[in-house]
């Protein structure tokens, strides 16, 4: 059984008639690199908050390791803190009456961790972004606290200097061993560093899980929607052979798609994402009926971008759905010259490519602009 570093059992924080996070239980296993992600509003941020002392919770308990930690102050909590502004002057080592040889070691240790040898004299307006980013984090491992809080510490910077932090600091975390828990509205970010995700929303955990999985099997609309795009269909379950459910849209069409974890529901919703559907036009050798084992449906091209990368397109299917498709380039310019606005395609996916949210769990967004939202961002 791993070790768990963090412990929130059922935390509530209200701030006079808004409820911030509700009731919201958690463990964080010890060495883990967690990311609480959401929008604007979904209580990531006073959670992370709560955890480094900087807000007490209304109800419940917060433990790091075994220590009820609850109504202690910040610098009775085994945990440090790096936030979007750098805070780059530090003293820790000093007010624990360390010698200055050791001092001298330690942040030579750190800088070379950070990959910053040799800048232990320059001032911080002689650092770049990045390089302001690096100190920070070595003023808040120095003292090698339990649990290192990170609130959206890339946020100032470029997006390719943030690409590049992110793989630096799993690497950091990945060496120092420490527990690291990270706040984002940014999903790419937290995909490419977590270890797990927490998906929040209006104060409460949607699912949690590793990134590939909070991906490819989402439990609800709004994680399917809030990691990238998805195209979700509603229809109503009309059979079940050999591990698949067949799944009957508006218009009469059957689809294929897997039947674990949807027991004793006949409406369902299903999704699909774009990266994962072939488009082909119907007048270029597409037969007219659907391959077998393979998922189809019909329709006209509305937009087609090209985007570099892949060509996307918004597709309107036969039940009045707008299916986006990402269609990777592999090719040199012209081989998909015939699909144009106006072309009609089929699109084809295999069943086990689709997902299954069983009922409706949708949550709206909270609205940044609410009093809601102005309390987390």
């Amino acid at each position: 059984m791993p070790q768990i570093d963090v412990h929130l059992e059922r935390v509530t924080k209200r701030f006079h008639e808004v409820t911030a996070v509700d009731d919201l239980s958690l463990e964080i296993n010890r060495g883990e690199f967690f990311s609480m992600l959401g929008p604007s509003g979904c209580g990531k941020t006073t959670t992370l908050r709560m955890i480094g002392g900087f807000e007490l919770p209304t109800s419940g308990v917060i433990r790091l390791g075994d220590r009820d930690v609850t109504d202690l102050p910040p610098f009775r909590r085994d945990v440090n803190t790096v936030f979007q502004n750098y805070a780059l002057l530090a003293f820790g080592l000093r007010r624990r009456k360390v010698d200055a040889a050791e001092i001298a070691r330690q942040v030579g240790a750190m800088l070379e961790l950070v990959e910053l040898p040799g800048y232990e004299r320059r001032r911080p307006n002689q650092l770049s972004g990045g390089q302001q980013q690096r100190v920070a984090l070595a003023r808040a491992l120095i003292n090698h606290p339990r649990v290192l809080l990170l609130d959206e510490p890339l946020g100032a910077l470029d997006l390719k200097l943030r690409k590049a932090m992110q793989i630096e600091l799993k690497r950091i975390q990945t060496e120092v061993g420490i527990t690291f828990i990270y706040v984002t509205h940014d999903q790419e970010e937290a995909m490419t560093m977590s270890d797990r995700i927490a998906v929040m929303n209006h104060g409460r955990i949607e699912q949690l899980g590793a990134p590939e999985e909070l991906y490819e099997r989402p439990m609800t609309a709004f994680v399917a929607g809030f990691l990238g795009v998805s195209n979700l269909l509603d229809g109503t379950v009309a059979g079940r052979d050999d591990g698949l459910l067949t799944v009957k849209l508006d218009n009469g069409t059957l689809l294929q798609v897997p039947a674990s974890g949807v027991n004793g529901t006949s409406e369902v919703r299903i999704g699909v994402r774009p990266e994962k559907l072939r488009v082909a036009a119907l007048d270029d050798g597409v037969p007219a009926s659907s391959q077998a084992g393979v998922n189809s449906l019909d329709g006209t091209i509305l937009d087609a971008s090209y985007v570099g990368v892949s060509t996307q397109y918004l597709v309107e299917t036969g039940t009045g759905q707008h299916m986006t498709v990402y269609a990777q380039n592999l090719e040199t310019s012209g081989s998909r010259e015939g699909l144009a606005d106006g072309q009609r395609v089929r699109l084809t996916w295999k069943p086990q490519h689709t997902f299954v949210i069983g009922g409706s769990h949708e949550h709206k967004p909270v609205d940044p602009h609410s009093p809601e939202g102005e309390i987390d961002d």
